[in-house]
């Protein structure tokens, strides 16, 4: 299994941040545009699209205030188990850090999925400056 770790800082308020993350289904309009460029929700699955074409189903697992961290998981025919969690705490000054921890087998995909998350990160930076 690999674990893939992004954590970096963002010019805005963490409450601000949070909202957007928290917004499951608003993801290509709110967190990451241009890095998604679609999300439908299913219930609790957001179908998401991102601009390189792919698409991923992802299944909330928790969504929680108080922490201000979600958590979610993707079931493919190419990934054996996929389970994420991103999390954002105030820095003060208007500023918030940002942990996005994924957990993916086979170890193998690692290297794709850590730059399609290079790729949300820069999205997330363009989007609430950082």
């Amino acid at each position: 299994m690999a674990s893939i770790v992004k954590e970096f800082t963002l010019a805005a308020g963490a409450d601000a941040v949070w909202d957007a993350l928290a917004d499951f289904g608003a993801l290509h309009t709110r967190l990451v545009p241009g890095f998604v460029t679609d999300t439908q929700l299913e219930g609790d699955t957001r179908v998401v699209t991102f601009a390189n074409g792919s698409v991923a189903r992802e299944r909330l697992v928790t969504s929680d205030a108080e922490h201000r961290r979600l958590a979610y998981m993707i079931k493919s025919e190419r990934l054996e188990h996929h389970n994420a969690f991103a999390q954002v705490f105030a820095e003060g000054d208007g500023r918030c850090r940002f942990l996005w921890v994924t957990d993916v087998l086979p170890g193998e995909i690692a290297p794709y999925i850590s730059g399609q998350m290079d790729a949300g990160v820069e999205a997330m930076k363009k989007q609430f400056g950082g």
